[in-house]
């Protein structure tokens, strides 16, 4: 029997101005999963943790995909995938994404690598819509190709994995649940001319200082007119810890995806783990639990840890 274990990295979409288009992978934290090659067409979920999700496969995430690989292939074979997560359904950090990617990276490397990365993205996004009723790319394709990726379209899957400067990522996730379906629907339908001709320059000012690795470029272009307005209301404490990081040093940052996650970018291991300590502060004075993560941008995105019969 085939079998692969993998870790699948959280993954912050958007960066700041690039709704829907910009991701990055980090290091911390990540999702373990085993996948096993099945000789019978059935698709067993298995879920080794304690966030109670459905392990029906068409309910599950990792199950829709697997699904439609085992349609679009005409396969026989079935898998069997045990989930142990530890991105927090509902963080901003790509919860959702890792499965449906790792299930996709999984199930490709089982049946010979025979899927190209955009195919992969393709199957993944099904369980991007299962979860938020979207089919985006901007969580799953850094978690396929690592690093920092532009989604140029969805339809067709056009991806362009951008160069990884080589800076520190700080992340809070305060316990309260955002989800990407509610965060959607409070966006505005229409927007003006001037902010969206001010979001255009932020967004190619990003993508060009990660490419030229232009530092200051990243820094000054962190900014969103459009989105953070009206989705930072749902995260306490939002205004606080982005003008606070930014005081310590931060070059930049804001919500992670949908929320109500938060992250900042530095140049320094120390500057990230002072801008730690205080996104933690901020919190605990108002007794929110919450979890910090620093890592650099990681460069690979899905690991294979072990492969074998």
């Amino acid at each position: 029997m085939k079998k692969i274990k993998i870790k699948v990295p959280a993954t912050v979409a958007n960066l700041v101005c690039g709704f829907d288009i910009l991701g990055m992978a980090i290091h911390e934290p990540y999702d373990e999963m085993e996948l096993k090659l099945l000789d019978t067409p059935e698709i067993i979920i298995k879920h080794e943790d304690h966030f109670g999700l459905p392990e029906e496969p068409s309910q599950n995430v990792a199950g829709v995909v697997l699904q439609n690989i085992q349609q679009h292939l005409q396969l026989t074979k079935g898998f069997e995938v045990t989930i142990r997560k530890h991105i927090k359904p509902g963080s901003g950090l790509g919860s959702s994404a890792a499965s449906a990617a790792g299930a996709a990276f999984g199930a490709n490397v089982l049946l010979g690598n025979i899927l190209s990365n955009e195919e992969m993205i393709h199957f993944a996004m099904f369980g991007e819509e299962l979860a938020s009723g979207v089919r985006h790319a901007d969580n799953i394709a850094p978690c396929i190709y690592g690093g920092i990726t532009l989604v140029k379209s969805s339809s067709p899957i056009d991806i362009i994995p951008l160069s990884t400067p080589d800076l520190f990522v700080v992340a809070v996730h305060p316990q309260v649940e955002v989800k990407t379906s509610d965060a959607r629907q409070i966006l505005k339908k229409n927007i003006l001319l001037k902010d969206a001709v001010e979001q255009w320059g932020n967004i190619a000012g990003l993508v060009a200082g990660i490419l030229k690795n232009d530092i200051p470029l990243i820094g000054r272009s962190l900014n969103d007119v459009i989105i953070e307005p009206v989705r930072s209301i749902l995260i306490p404490k939002f205004d606080e810890i982005k003008m606070k990081s930014l005081e310590a040093g931060a070059l930049g940052g804001g919500i992670s995806g949908s929320g109500p996650s938060i992250f900042m970018l530095t140049e320094e291991k120390e500057t990230a783990e002072k801008i730690a300590k205080l996104m933690k502060s901020v919190y605990d004075e108002i007794e929110i639990e919450s979890f910090v993560y620093v890592s650099k941008i990681n460069p690979a995105g899905i690991e294979i840890v072990e492969e074998g019969e």
